[in-house]
């Protein structure tokens, strides 16, 4: 039996309406994204636990490919995009701030927060998760 992250060469080469990468490289970063999933932080992992299978009402994808982009976690209906930031990210301010500008501009609202912030109040990460589905999208 196949091992369900992994995907056959025809899924990948051809990438679902959900994708918005080009094909040549959304088959690059799909397979990054299947190894991302595999090997999540521990807080990613922690907020996989509470956002898989529509626990707060709305489908997630885990590791998602969009545009030249894997983000962490992304509601497709909702156009959310949940980002789990490490330490790395103190050091990337820049590039992070432009990745949520082209990311925002294809429709997504992308809300973020750092590891210590999951792994210390999910409760509180859930609330504002759940205030962003709510919320209409931005223009």
């Amino acid at each position: 039996m196949a091992n369900k992250n992994t995907l056959s060469d025809d899924a990948i080469a051809s990438p679902s309406v959900l994708c918005s990468s080009n094909p040549g490289l959304y088959e690059k970063l799909e397979y990054a994204a299947i190894d991302m999933r595999k090997n999540p932080t521990v807080a990613e992992r922690l907020l996989w636990e509470k956002l898989r299978n529509k626990q707060l009402g709305i489908k997630f994808r885990q590791q998602h490919v969009i545009e030249k982009f894997i983000v962490d976690f992304c509601s497709i209906k909702s156009s959310l995009i949940i980002e789990v930031d490490g330490n790395i990210h103190d050091d990337q301010k820049e590039y992070d701030e432009d990745r949520t500008r082209i990311l925002e501009s294809q429709g997504y609202t992308v809300i973020r927060f750092k590891n210590v912030e999951v792994l210390k109040d999910i409760d509180d990460v859930l609330l504002r998760i759940n205030a962003a589905l709510k919320s209409p999208p931005a223009p």
